[in-house]
C-alpha cells in the first residue's frame, strides 16, 4: 500500500496509537527515546506533540533535526514507523487547537506554562505494519509459518510504505 491510502492510514494508526516513542541523536551521537503522545497528525502530514522548551529532547533536535518515531500496538500487531525532520514550534492558535485538559499533569500552568512549546515532526519516510484479516488470521498465520517452516502468505500482513 503507498500513496494517499497509506498516507491515510498512518494517520488513522498514528492517531489511535497515541504514544510514541520519539528517538533523537544526543551529544555523544547515541539514539535517545522517550515516549510522546501525539495530539495530531494534520492533513499535510505533519505530526504534533506539547513540549517543554527546556528539555534534552528540544537542545537535540534543534542540534540534528532527524528524528524517529515509533508507534506500537502489540496487542492489536499494529505498528508505524516514522524517519522525520523536527522542530520547534511557538503558534498560539496551534496551541490552543490542540491543547486539552489532559496536558495539564505536565503544565501546571496550561498554555501559560513558562516554556511550553510546540514540537512538529515533518515525515520523510513512512512504514507501518498490521494484520491484513484480523490479528487472529495473522496470528494463525503466523504459527502455520512456524510450523511449515515457510514464510507467511503476502495477504497476512499490510505493510505500507509512504516517501514524503
Amino acid at each position: 500500500m503507498t500513496g494517499p491510502e497509506a498516507l491515510d492510514r498512518v494517520k488513522e494508526l498514528v492517531e489511535d496509537i497515541d504514544f510514541t516513542m520519539l528517538t533523537t541523536i544526543d551529544s555523544e551521537g547515541r539514539l535517545v527515546s522517550r515516549p510522546m503522545s501525539t495530539r495530531q497528525m494534520d492533513e499535510n502530514g505533519r505530526i504534533w506533540f506539547f513540549t517543554a522548551e527546556d528539555t534534552k529532547k528540544v537542545d537535540e533536535a534543534k542540534a540534528d533535526r532527524d528524528v524517529g518515531l515509533s508507534y506500537c500496538d502489540a496487542k492489536g500487531m499494529r505498528y508505524v514507523s516514522i524517519a522525520g525532520r523536527a522542530r520547534i514550534v511557538h503558534d498560539d492558535a496551534k496551541m490552543n487547537e490542540l491543547y486539552t485538559p489532559s496536558l495539564d499533569i505536565w503544565f501546571e500552568d496550561g498554555l501559560q506554562t513558562p516554556g511550553i512549546a510546540l514540537l512538529e515532526v515533518t515525515p520523510a519516510e513512512t512504514e507501518f505494519w498490521e494484520p491484513a484479516h484480523g490479528k487472529l488470521v495473522m496470528a494463525a498465520g503466523m504459527l502455520k509459518s512456524l510450523f511449515t517452516k515457510d514464510t507467511p502468505d503476502d495477504d497476512t500482513v499490510i505493510h505500507g510504505h509512504v516517501s514524503c
